[in-house]
């Protein structure tokens, strides 16, 4: 295309989780409950991790922390996709694309070393229990999360810096429900050597050291377990990191399976399939692996109501 007929872009289309008209109002339900089961269940965790004096421990403000993470990373994304089923134009400004990408990245980055950042929190407490309170205190749980918010908003900046540097004109038409960085990149008129540079340089190092904290922290809780004599003891060193185990399987074998798909088998499709679960699914579903499997969370809810009801009754 010669540059003199190339015309900036100032909004994008959104061709959504499919393009099929008869599914736009079906689906809009889906996710108008997905999302409402999301906000319901992140903003319960948020609560009762605040106002629980139960729950006033490392392991529950990484786990507030995460809630807010998975409510920001959903809602960033659900609203405007929710509005699409809607609407007929599918519309989205250069400018809301840009923020879009933007909280997207910040918080699925900080998801990632949030759980990194669970999973060291589980292994001092199970393989060195009587320093736990002083690896693990306030300030350095404060420190942990504040670095994990400032390196995922730097890496934001960065990559969607990188990804609208580039010219887009003419195609406007994103094969998506958000604005990703892969397949707003396929519809640049320059070239994206940088950017994609930027965001496999990024997506891999910010996956890759992630996950070795998470595996060298489990590989070191499972050999601690296994060396507890009494099937007791050993049963309540597990139960306390296996809402957590079982939050990161779910998440990084997400990611996973999207990283490492052979190139012939890689789809625009696949991703979003796959995008669909990181970013609404999961979140929706940490709140009930929390709770559902965590005493401590189903006591701290019990209470919560118990007090509540409480407080209706002497109005």
């Amino acid at each position: 295309m010669a540059p003199g007929n190339q015309t900036p872009v100032t909004e994008f289309i959104l061709v959504g989780v499919s393009d099929r008209p008869d599914l736009q109002i079906p689906l809009f339900f889906v996710f108008l409950v997905i999302y409402g089961l999301t906000v319901a269940g992140n903003v319960g965790i948020i609560t009762l991790t605040s106002v629980d004096s139960q729950l006033q421990t490392p392991m529950y403000f990484f786990l507030r922390h995460l809630a807010i993470i998975n409510l920001g990373n959903s809602t960033v994304i659900a609203p405007k996709m929710l509005v699409n089923f809607l609407d007929s134009k599918k519309t989205i400004s250069y400018y809301g694309c840009t923020a879009q990408l933007g909280g997207f990245l910040v918080f699925i980055v900080a998801e990632i070393f949030m759980l990194a950042a669970m999973a060291y929190d589980r292994y001092v407490a199970i393989c060195n229990p009587l320093l736990y309170m002083v690896v693990v205190s306030p300030r350095i749980c404060l420190l942990m999360v504040a670095l994990t918010y400032l390196y995922s908003l730097t890496t934001a900046l960065t990559v969607s810096s990188c990804v609208f540097s580039v010219s887009y004109c003419s195609s406007n038409v994103i094969n998506h429900f958000y604005c990703d960085n892969v397949p707003l990149l396929a519809l640049s008129c320059s070239d994206t050597y940088i950017p994609e540079t930027a965001v496999f340089t990024f997506s891999g190092t910010n996956l890759f050291f992630s996950m070795i904290i998470v595996l060298v922290s489990y590989f070191n809780i499972v050999f601690a377990i296994l060396r507890i004599r009494s099937s007791e003891g050993r049963q309540k060193a597990f139960s306390t990191c296996a809402s957590h185990m079982m939050a990161v399987t779910v998440f990084y074998g997400t990611l996973l399976f999207m990283y490492l798909q052979p190139r012939t088998n890689h789809s625009l499709d696949t991703d979003k399939m796959a995008s669909v679960f990181y970013t609404l699914v999961i979140p929706m579903l940490n709140p009930l692996i929390y709770s559902l499997r965590n005493k401590d969370v189903k006591d701290a809810l019990k209470r919560f109501l118990i007090n509540l009801c409480e407080s209706f009754k002497t109005l």
